[in-house]
């Protein structure tokens, strides 16, 4: 199923998120196993530098180990009560694993579990054993009764408070700071369990301090950027190889089927958050292609509501392209006398008139949709002349 507050972790470019000059990024959206986790883990805890693990998802414990406790673990792909003892991570191996890692290490979790799991991960939380030693922030909250249509509030208040930065600090925020922002931003109050332990050290980078380093095109004002200028400067480690960040999701377990994640997408998008849109569909189309195949009108309908947010995030061209795939895999389905065929022709025809310098590279393609669709010789020329106009303009003026 698919993770949205994993997608605007995604969306919000993970390479960015960490005070490091070059950033590898691990996303495990769909691992299969403990051990594949647990190696993914081990890979990123080898390597020095400041290293990032962001984990979401649902934890459970044992059903048949709950009255003595528990352990906690992440639930991973087909984990259930019953299974997740041999299904999930232990949560203690995370902890092991970057616990080895020799260099300033952060733990964020945005996690949730049901009421049955719940006093198991407050006794661990009370006791520290879920940080066992590193840091670690973030809160773990009620299960909802159906799958969430947007990322946590949690993930979206840490990542609105990355993106504005500590314009008086240094290359690094102090993730305890951020945590303190993000949990008051978020409005979840007392129904969520606060993790906050230990020092993070130079991990989280500082995006105010880069943009004062390099001059970079204005951004648009962020509501957060005030409380976070109170932001103590940090000292960041120097390094001198790529740092990995490791981005470990966790699909909810056993829950129903989303009924309709387009609410959640659209309502990503209105609010300008398009990259975590973008995340959103592509997730629930590579899964609409696992289950139907790629030629199937629910794979199709995807590609074309990527299409439109494309359109919405201003970028005309990737919309003029994903319409014409729409397009292809409609007069493959229904022929040329398909009415949502010519649509989705004509669509990815408005796309194309405003994709700027990548107009005379899609044109080829769009030209021949027109051709294969009766009474489109009209648009074919409309494209070739619209082709000839562009072609004869100095690229300074084509802009």
């Amino acid at each position: 199923m698919p993770n949205p507050t994993l997608h605007a972790v995604v969306g919000a470019d993970p390479r960015g998120l960490v005070s490091a000059d070059a950033v590898d990024v691990v996303q495990l959206p769909g691992a299969a196993g403990q051990q594949s986790v647990l190696a993914y883990l081990q890979h990123a805890a080898a390597g020095p530098g400041p290293l990032l693990v962001w984990v979401t998802g649902r934890l459970m414990v044992s059903s048949s180990r709950r009255r003595g406790g528990g352990e906690v673990h992440l639930a991973l792909s087909g984990s259930t009560p019953g299974s997740v003892r041999y299904t999930g991570l232990p949560w203690s191996w995370l902890t092991r694993t970057l616990g080895a890692h020799q260099g300033p290490v952060l733990l964020v979790a945005d996690v949730e579990a049901d009421p049955a799991t719940w006093p198991a991960v407050a006794a661990a939380a009370e006791s520290g054993q879920l940080s066992e030693g590193i840091a670690l922030f973030g809160v773990v909250t009620p299960a909802p009764p159906a799958p969430a249509q947007e990322a946590g509030p949690y993930t979206r208040a840490f990542l609105g408070a990355l993106r504005a930065g500590s314009p008086g600090a240094g290359p690094a925020v102090d993730a305890a700071a951020v945590h303190q922002w993000a949990l008051a931003e978020s409005g979840l109050g007392g129904q969520a369990l606060a993790l906050a332990y230990g020092a993070s050290g130079p991990v989280l980078n500082n995006a105010a301090h880069q943009a004062r380093s390099a001059p970079a095109p204005e951004r648009a004002p962020v509501r957060d950027a005030v409380p976070l200028s109170a932001l103590a400067p940090l000292t960041p480690v120097p390094v001198a190889v790529r740092a990995p960040a490791d981005a470990v999701p966790a699909p909810a377990a056993a829950v129903p089927a989303q009924d309709d994640p387009l609410a959640g997408i659209l309502a990503a998008a209105r609010a300008g958050r398009h990259n975590e849109a973008a995340a959103m569909a592509a997730a629930w189309e590579q899964q609409a292609l696992r289950r139907h195949g790629p030629q199937s009108p629910e794979a199709g309908l995807w590609t074309e509501v990527r299409a439109d947010l494309a359109r919405l995030a201003g970028d005309h061209g990737r919309a003029a392209e994903l319409w014409m795939s729409a397009a292809r895999a409609r007069l493959e389905r229904g022929g040329t006398g398909d009415a949502e065929a010519v649509a989705a022709v004509k669509r990815a025809h408005y796309c194309w008139q405003h994709s700027g310098e990548r107009a005379p590279g899609l044109a080829a393609g769009l030209l021949a949709l027109w051709e294969r669709v009766p009474g489109g010789e009209g648009a074919a020329d409309h494209v070739r002349t619209h082709l000839r106009t562009l072609q004869d303009v100095p690229p300074a003026a084509a802009r």
